[in-house]
């Protein structure tokens, strides 16, 4: 049977709203907020400390910091793939990518999660390869060199803070926070050693900060792969979302209606409005997208209206 599906699609024409964001149909851009400085310097630095954190490892025999050494250039890989991510999120659409690369920032999102998961398993291993071997270590060396770690990874954090709404951006500033508790960690542990000689402070203290690690690290892994299975953002409640779109006046049904993330930053909606006496003009198509962007952030929404006059001619289902 050939349908004939009558629509208009609305041409995004949004004032100032929760997001902040005003856009036309032709130039609407929702990029994320530029954190190129915050990556740059965080990279930076944290490449320095790599090179001090495994010389001084080296040097005063220091497995913990060896250890440590490598998870900080985990991070720097890390922090490197979420930048790279951003400005792709940021390239126009063109070819085969008609949505551009938005969604790049949910795949690096995902691997900052998987990354994450190494370095604990890292960590983890050396942890219970010192609590095997038990081996004191130089207290002072150790708290010394984690305390420049805890000043440099706590300042990348600081960088972060503000973007803890991207997905993206939140793994880097776990990335950069873990790293900073590791380091207190290890000063907890050096200053120990130091007044009472007990060396299994060390790894203790290691499986301490592998606990908080981890639970940060899961929640990011959860919202991630939720993001990359395309699901509708957690704050976001279909239920309340078709219950809105069918107040209009007009409506008598709402069907097809998908919300997702186009990147982590962005959120996309379509739907079907099923209008026996169709809108006299657009401006019906921009209040309600208008409406959807302040009240759920959805900002791109493609509505189909339809008049309902032939039952079969949309087979939605239970979705009807």
């Amino acid at each position: 049977m050939a349908h004939a599906h009558a629509h208009n699609h609305h041409d995004h024409g949004h004032g100032h709203h929760g997001h902040g964001h005003g856009h036309g149909h032709g130039g609407h851009s929702h990029a994320p907020a530029d954190f190129g400085r915050a990556f740059l310097i965080g990279i930076i630095l944290n490449t320095g400390f790599v090179l001090l954190e495994a010389a001084a490892g080296l040097i005063y025999g220091s497995m913990a910091l060896i250890a440590d050494a490598g998870h900080n250039l985990s991070d720097v890989l890390a922090l490197a793939l979420a930048w790279i991510a951003s400005i792709a999120a940021k390239q126009p659409a063109s070819g085969r990518f008609t949505y551009g690369y938005k969604s790049s920032t949910i795949l690096a999102a995902l691997a900052n999660a998987l990354l994450l998961a190494v370095a604990i398993g890292a960590i983890l291993f050396e942890t219970l390869h010192r609590m095997a071997n038990p081996a004191e270590p130089q207290g002072l060396a150790m708290a010394a060199v984690a305390g420049v770690g805890i000043a440099i990874n706590g300042f990348t954090a600081w960088l972060f803070m503000k973007g803890q709404g991207d997905l993206n951006i939140r793994g880097a500033y776990l990335h950069m926070a873990a790293d900073a508790l590791v380091s207190l960690g290890v000063v907890v542990a050096g200053l120990a050693i130091v007044f009472t000689g007990w060396a299994w402070v060390d790894p203790a203290v290691s499986l301490v900060i592998l606990a908080v690690i981890a639970w940060g690290t899961w929640g990011l892994a959860r919202d991630s792969v939720a993001m990359g299975l395309l699901a509708a953002p957690a704050g976001i409640e279909l239920g309340a979302v078709r219950q809105h779109l069918a107040g209009f006046e007009g409506v008598t049904a709402v069907h097809d209606l998908h919300v997702w993330p186009m990147s982590t930053t962005e959120v996309a909606l379509t739907a079907h409005l099923v209008m026996p006496a169709r809108p006299a003009s657009d401006s019906f198509l921009r209040e309600v997208a208008a409406s959807l962007e302040e009240r759920f952030g959805v900002h791109h929404a493609t509505l189909q209206i339809e008049t309902g006059e032939d039952p079969c001619a949309h087979p939605c289902g239970a979705d009807c």
